[in-house]
């Protein structure tokens, strides 16, 4: 990695852990005087599934370190294709119930068009990429699924 590329990663925020994801300190961490523009993604735990209604709660398990680094690439790269100040991506383990923050993308950026690109394709690329798990619970059972391995 070249000091350029470590000094941009130091800029962004990259966690994952059982912190409750908070989007004012998101929009908090990614407002600059520069940026005429903020984009903000939650995702947010669902009572339902894949047809399964009445999910009560979801548990996310992850490695840490692999995921924090697989989710750092993927900021390394929207940076390189749109034009941005501040980038934060959180994503919460452990147990979750419906309504709860699961995961946070938040991106600030000097024109709106950037900061909303960035933030989908981040947020498509983490669900798409990152070994992620979560175990559905709902009345009467429940089911582990890689959220990489999703296609919604």
């Amino acid at each position: 990695m070249t000091s350029a590329d470590q000094a941009r990663r130091e800029g962004d925020l990259v966690t994952v852990g059982p912190e409750p994801i908070e989007a004012g300190e998101l929009i908090e961490f990614v407002s600059d005087p520069s940026c005429g523009a903020v984009a903000l993604f939650l995702g947010t735990v669902r009572d339902h599934s894949d047809g399964k209604e009445g999910v009560t709660r979801l548990e996310y398990e992850a490695y840490d370190d692999v995921v924090e680094r697989k989710i750092a690439g993927i900021v390394d790269e929207a940076r390189d294709r749109w034009d941005l100040e501040r980038i934060a991506v959180v994503h919460r383990v452990g147990s979750l119930d419906v309504g709860e923050v699961s995961v946070g993308v938040a991106v600030g950026s000097g024109h709106r068009g950037d900061a909303f690109s960035s933030a989908r394709y981040i947020i498509d690329e983490l669900k798409a990429r990152v070994p992620i798990w979560k175990k559905e619970h709902w009345p009467g059972g429940a089911e582990w699924v890689r959220e990489d391995q999703e296609h919604a």
